[in-house]
């Protein structure tokens, strides 16, 4: 069974413990890699299953958290974006249906197909 909803759960769950002020700065920069790389990963996902409005909801979402051109907002306004983003990446979950699940029933369509065309 594959877990394709693993990267989107870390992120998600980094995005809401970035809501805890007490974090030191690195742990801000990691949440960039890792929401950044996720959110593209999710946005590669999202264009082979022909998602078009989530491929844009994604794909800016990851320039946001773009850690080598970062954009530089203030901790509230931080606060609500991560929230956000937090939301998106649960959508994403749920959005994003698994491609060997999808192969699968292409497969087993293929193949009644072809035994129909065999019995003619």
């Amino acid at each position: 069974m594959k877990r394709n909803w693993l990267p989107q759960a870390i992120a998600g769950g980094m995005l809401l413990w970035a809501l805890y002020p007490g974090n030191p700065s690195a742990y801000y920069s990691l949440l960039r890699w890792v929401c950044c790389g996720t959110l593209i990963y999710q946005t590669c996902r999202a264009i082979n299953q022909k998602k078009h409005p989530l491929v844009w909801t994604l794909g800016i979402t990851a320039l946001i958290y773009n850690p080598i051109f970062r954009l530089h907002f203030n901790r509230e306004l931080w606060s609500v974006i991560n929230i956000i983003t937090a939301g998106i990446v649960v959508v994403s979950i749920f959005a994003l249906k698994s491609i060997e699940k999808e192969w699968k029933g292409n497969s087993h369509r293929a193949t009644k197909t072809l035994r129909h065309r065999e019995k003619q």
